[in-house]
Order: C-alpha cells, then sequence, then structure tokens
C-alpha cells in the first residue's frame, strides 16, 4: 500500500499528529485527505517562517531556468570567505529507514525557507533558512514499488511555482510519481493530479503490464516554466541492460495546476515521425532509454525547452540499433506550449561510449564578434563545450564531422564520422594514449607502458573492442570523465562559463557475449577469463523499506580487471580533477586549475616525496559542481585528505572568479556530494552544501559570516 507521510514541527509541538509516522503504518493516499481539515492555524509551518528581507532567493535546482547556478551576492568575499561558520546543518539520517552515504541534492531558498530533498525515503523537507529548525516534512512510502525503482534515494532536488498566490513545491518520488506540495505547509495540492500526485508511469505512450517493476524513474528536479513542467525519465544505472527494448525515455509536460499532460515528445521516434527514419531495420520498435535524466533548461521569451537526451539501449554495443539513432545523444529545442521539435543538433552518432548527455544546458546571453547573441552551450563528459545559437540551433563556431575509427565487434554499426567542435577547445582530457601516461620517473612511465601493453589506447571516439587474451579492452575516460551530472555554471555579468571535470576517472572497457539468462543485449561489458557480472546502481533494488545497510555506498563493478595503477598510482598524470573557465564572448579557455587537494596516496608516495612533492593534484572524481557569486566560484572536494597544515577532512574552496586564484577554504563535514548553492535571508548570505560518503551519511550544512561581520 501506498502511504504519505507529513508532519509540521508546529503541529507536533501541539499534539496534532498529520499523517502516519514513518515506518508505524498510517493513512493511505485515498484517506489522507480529511486529514487535511486542520485549522490552518495549528499549521503555519513555513508561512511563520519567512524572512522580511533583504532576501535573495534559490528558486531552481540550477538557480534559474537558464542553469546557471548563479548568485548575484558579494556578502561572503575572498576576503572573509575563511571567517565562515556552520550556521545550522541538517542530518538526514532520519527521513528513511537506513542511512543515505550519496546525498546529491541542491536545496532551494524562497523568502528565507529552504526547501530539501532528504534520505532513502526521499521526503521532503523545509527548514527555517536562518536557523535550520524544520518546519515541515512530507514522503511517500511506496513499498515494493520503489524498492525495484531503478533511481533510489534521496534525489537531487525540487522545484518551486507561485503565481503570486499559491506556492507550491514540486518533485518526483523514488517510484516515480509527481508530487504537488503546499509550499507553506506541506500538504498535498488536492487540485493537481489525484489527490496532489500524478502517476508518472502512466499516459506514457508505451505498453506498462506491471506498476511496480516498469523501469522508469527520475533523478532530476521537474522544470518548470509559466505554467507547465517539464518531466525527464531515467532508467537503470550500468552497462548491463536486462533488455534492447527497455522502456524509451519520453519527455513530457504537465499542466502545474491540474496535473493534465499537455504533450510528449517522443525521444526515439515513432513510426511517421522526423527521425524514425535514422533507426534502420525497424530498430526504433525495440530499443528503449533515450531519456532526458539531466536538468531541463527553459527561455520562457522565446518559448523553448532544451532537452540534453541520453544515450539509447545499450551502453557500448549498438548492433542491434542500427543506424544515427535521433533524438540519442542530441540536443533537442522543443516548443513550451506543443512540445513541437523546434531544432536539434545530434553531438553523438550511434553512440557507443556510455558519452551520453549528463549536464544542464546552460542558456546563454554573450557578444561574439561585437554582436549580442542568445545561446546555449553543453558541457560534455567527452570534455567539449558545445555552443549553439538558441534560436536557430546552428553552431557558433564550426563543428566539423570527422572520421572516426571502424571498430571490429560482430554485427555493430558504425558511424564513419563524429562531430568535433573546433571551439573551444577540449577543457578535458577525452582520449588515453601513451602520452597521457604517469610520467613521474622513467621508471614509471616504463611500468605504465608495460601495463597497457594488454590494453588498446586511443582518442575519445576509440571503438569498444571483444575482450580477449591479449587484448582486454580499450582504456578511456568515457562514462564518469568529463563533466557528469552537477553541470556547470555561467556568469551573466561577464559571460564566462565554469565546468568541473574528472580528467583520470579512466576505466578499461571491453566486450564478452551477453548471457542470456541475464539479458538479450548480444554483447555486454566484460573481462575475457572472467564471468559477467550485472552491475547495479546505489540503493538499487534495496528501497527505502528495506534494510541494506551499505547497498548505496557504492555501485558494484564489473568483473575483475587488472588495476590501471602503476605501484599504487593512478595510470594517468595529473591534473586529475580541474575547473575550468571558459569565456563564452570568445570561445577560449581563460583559466583552468587542478581542484582538490592532492590525495593522500599520491602526496605520501615514496616516490613523489623522493622528487620533493609535486603541485596540486586534484581529485579523481565527478561529483562537483560549482556555484558563481559576483567575485567567487565556489566548489567542494568529494575526497578526504590529511596534507598536515590543516584538520583531516574536505574542504570548501573559493576561487577568484576572473583569475582562478584561490580566495579561501573552509572544512566540511564529509566530501561534497551535491552542489553547493547560496541564498540571502534578512540580509544574512548562505551557502549550503551536501555532504556525504565515505563514513559519512548524508548532511546539509550551511555556512554564513559571523554575526557581528
Amino acid at each position: 500500500m501506498t502511504m504519505i507521510s507529513c508532519v509540521s514541527t508546529r503541529a507536533l509541538a501541539l499534539g496534532l499528529f498529520l499523517g502516519a509516522a514513518a515506518g508505524a503504518g498510517g493513512a493511505s493516499a485515498q484517506s489522507f485527505a480529511p486529514a487535511l481539515s486542520a485549522p490552518n492555524s495549528f499549521v503555519q509551518g513555513a508561512a511563520a517562517a519567512r524572512a522580511e528581507g533583504p532576501n535573495v532567493n534559490w528558486t531552481s535546482y540550477n538557480s534559474d531556468l537558464t542553469g546557471s547556478r548563479y548568485a548575484p551576492l558579494d556578502q561572503i568575499n575572498g576576503e572573509n570567505f575563511e571567517d565562515l561558520e556552520v550556521a545550522w546543518r541538517l542530518k538526514t539520517d532520519a527521513f528513511g529507514s537506513r542511512p543515505e552515504y550519496k546525498l546529491e541534492g541542491t536545496p532551494l531558498a524562497v523568502d528565507g525557507v529552504v526547501y530539501m530533498t532528504a534520505g532513502t525515503r526521499r521526503a521532503v523537507v523545509a527548514v527555517n533558512g536562518q536557523t535550520g529548525e524544520v518546519l515541515w516534512t512530507w514522503a511517500l512510502h511506496e513499498g515494493k514499488r520503489s524498492a525495484l525503482s531503478p533511481r533510489a534515494l534521496s534525489g537531487r532536488g525540487l522545484s518551486y511555482w507561485t503565481d503570486g498566490t499559491k506556492r507550491r513545491i514540486f518533485y518526483v518520488t523514488i517510484g516515480y510519481r509527481l508530487i504537488s506540495l503546499d509550499a507553506d505547509t506541506g500538504r498535498p495540492d488536492l487540485e493537481f493530479g489525484e489527490n496532489g500526485m500524478i502517476d508518472l508511469k502512466l499516459d506514457f505512450d508505451q505498453q506498462v503490464d506491471d506498476l511496480d517493476s516498469f523501469e522508469a524513474g527520475l533523478h532530476s528536479a521537474p522544470a518548470i516554466s509559466g505554467n507547465t513542467i517539464i518531466i525527464g525519465a531515467a532508467f537503470r544505472e550500468g552497462f548491463t541492460p536486462r533488455t534492447m527494448n527497455n522502456t524509451k525515455g519520453y519527455t513530457r509536460a504537465f499542466d502545474v495546476r491540474t496535473g493534465k499532460r499537455l504533450w510528449t515528445f517522443h525521444n526515439i521516434p515513432k513510426k511517421g515521425e522526423f527521425g524514425y527514419e535514422t533507426w534502420l531495420k525497424g530498430s526504433a520498435e525495440t530499443t528503449g532509454n533515450a531519456g532526458v535524466w539531466t536538468q531541463v533548461s527553459v527561455d520562457p521569451e522565446l518559448n523553448l525547452a532544451y532537452l540534453a537526451v541520453e544515450s539509447a539501449t545499450s551502453d557500448f554495443y549498438g548492433g542491434q540499433r542500427p543506424g544515427p539513432n535521433l533524438f540519442a545523444n542530441s540536443l533537442v529545442a522543443v516548443d513550451l506550449t506543443t512540445g513541437q521539435r523546434k531544432w536539434h543538433y545530434q553531438l553523438i552518432h550511434h553512440e557507443i561510449w556510455d558519452l551520453d548527455n549528463s549536464s544542464a544546458p546552460l542558456l546563454m546571453d554573450v557578444t561574439i564578434d561585437g554582436q549580442a547573441r542568445k545561446v546555449v552551450g553543453l558541457p560534455s563528459k567527452q570534455g567539449f563545450f558545445y555552443v549553439f545559437d538558441r534560436v536557430t540551433g546552428e553552431p557558433v563556431w564550426p563543428i566539423r564531422e570527422q572520421r572516426v575509427e571502424k571498430g571490429k565487434v560482430p554485427g555493430e554499426w558504425y558511424s564513419p564520422t563524429q562531430p568535433i567542435p573546433t571551439r573551444p577547445r577540449a577543457y578535458s582530457r577525452n582520449g588515453v594514449t601513451e602520452a597521457e601516461l604517469i610520467d613521474f620517473t622513467p621508471e614509471l612511465k616504463a611500468k605504465a607502458l608495460e601495463l597497457v601493453k594488454r590494453f588498446k589506447l586511443g582518442p575519445v571516439y576509440t571503438p569498444p573492442v571483444m575482450s580477449t587474451e591479449n587484448e582486454l579492452g580499450v582504456i578511456n575516460n568515457w562514462a564518469q570523465g568529463g563533466t557528469n551530472w552537477p553541470g556547470g555554471s555561467f556568469d551573466p555579468e561577464t559571460g564566462v562559463a565554469y565546468v568541473y571535470a574528472c580528467q583520470a576517472c579512466i576505466s578499461a572497457t571491453g566486450l564478452l557475449p551477453g548471457p542470456k539468462e541475464m539479458t538479450d543485449v548480444e554483447y555486454v561489458v566484460g573481462v575475457n577469463g572472467n564471468p559477467v557480472r550485472m552491475i547495479t546502481g546505489p540503493g538499487e533494488g534495496a528501497g527505502a523499506d528495506t534494510p541494506a545497510p551499505a547497498a548505496d555506498r557504492q555501485r558494484s563493478d564489473a568483473a575483475p580487471a587488472p588495476r590501471l595503477n602503476v605501484d599504487g598510482l593512478p595510470l594517468v598524470k595529473p591534473p586529475y580533477g580541474t575547473i575550468s573557465a571558459i569565456d563564452v564572448n570568445k570561445g577560449d579557455i581563460r583559466w583552468q586549475i587542478a581542484h582538490g587537494e592532492t590525495p593522500d596516496y599520491v602526496r605520501n608516495h615514496p616516490a613523489i616525496k623522493a622528487m620533493g612533492g609535486i603541485p596540486r593534484t586534484g581529485q579523481i572524481t565527478y561529483q562537483i559542481g560549482t556555484l558563481v557569486t559576483k567575485t567567487m566560484v565556489v566548489a567542494g572536494e568529494n575526497q578526504v585528505t590529511n596534507p598536515g597544515d590543516r584538520p583531516r577532512g574536505a574542504m570548501l574552496r573559493a576561487y577568484d572568479k576572473q583569475t582562478g586564484e584561490e580566495l579561501g577554504a573552509v572544512l566540511l563535514p564529509g566530501p561534497q556530494s551535491g552542489s553547493p548553492m547560496s541564498y540571502m535571508a534578512n540580509g544574512r548570505q548562505y551557502i549550503v552544501v551536501a555532504t556525504s560518503g565515505g563514513t559519512a551519511s548524508g548532511e546539509y550544512v550551511a555556512y554564513a559570516l559571523p554575526r557581528q561581520n
């Protein structure tokens, strides 16, 4: 049975219990409405905590519909950043049946109230943005449906809407339901859908045999513009889908007041629609995925929504879907009112590298060659920053179709060319060649060359290979390299985008025949001489109601292969992680820095000590998002270090946005796992970041200057 929890702290103080306590039964969705007849005076919730001002809000996951992650604030700056103190903190352990170690949320802030997702239940929590006091919480108990969800845990965030009178919080549950809540009380909006919710597994333009097991979910927050709310779809993480004919990731829009479906964009076209012919042998009928699992950006003036579409089933083998495969791996602009395609650009033809579009499009107003331009930029796993006219879809700078290597995997269909941008240049390592290998000493370089003899090296679009004894796979920076789901940020004052990239998230990918008892995909990721193993995503198969103490701490890996390190050091040379400032006015990289303290195992390595140390390397992680303010770029570290000159831990760092010079750093209680945001309430600026990982369970931490400052 689906259960609901809705608790106001003011109500609890008065002994009024609304809804059901987690884990103790409670009201069903059908019987919840009568409980909402309690007097409003008992449930003032967020309304009573609104700050008088001055306030600066953060009303969307990425701050705004353009995806900027920009806060026009400078109370916290380079001169006082290291004076920051913890203003409040919220541990998320109690919002579910077990702690979460992968908290990826970015909160919203509206008039001094902060809203966030939390815990393995994916609860919605409203807190006083000045004190952290919990104002109300709401959660949906989805039972088996949650346990079977392909996208478990707390998700990445919420969406806010107001018409000036009504105020609503929207989000997608673990079980793929869209919920509308009153932002002041946390109560479901009974005028929306059925008792405040829509089942997103229905009206999906495809066959659904079992609602619990039907594979569809979403981590990202909905996108809202005017009265339209846009929802994407996401599927199982990992390289081995159970079937090629997986769920199709259609994109839909709903009326924000009633929940009525307004339109559906078929990311995999139906017969008779534009792009269907790019799926040879009718393979559009038998292929899934191609969803929009990252954030959607919207230009209300142009009435366009920008969809960054992921790859189709499966990640590394496409022989069962011959052809270029529109609109997989495309940036698509659709009419906000009708969902009709206005333009598209396919960034990868027939993708077989797990280089799905992972970042929110950045909508940027810049000046290029003396002309004001409305452009859209897309960071990518492959380290290219694609820039298009956002009205027409024409590339701002030439993108050339370049010939790429054709592979030899049986039955595979290969595109002879791939689009390669000419400007800006790649901001991340996107291939692995001998020149990229570790070279601290001649001995280390020689060991690296010996190690890679059993692998294939090459540029970004080197095709996957069959794993054999002599050639185990392709060493690459594909799946977790470059820029992943945190995306980039953009400074509208200067026209500069800031993007984090993992330069050393390398792996080795080879293919083996897919075990028939596991999948109907003909070839899947595996290592010669080892059994193929099914990869599961964080929390998958556990659900909020199923005990699994460490299930979400790290995902399992494929069959074992030789470790890609040399005497315990990374196979490739630093930097391992970087932040790049890309001047979109010119198409140039203004500066690039290594972000993150050098890992202890590198800094303390005997070979490095014998050299007298090395410059900061940055860290090997893809979970870093950036915040840009009027003066700074702010980003945390995802790894704990102990350099000796400060307490052991991970740091939140601030950089001069003009030069990249580090301005200061403060200690985090755990690694950064969600992207930072900033707001002002009653004239005081706050920076909030989600932390988790390793032994640290999920926690939101808010920093501010001491009040005497």
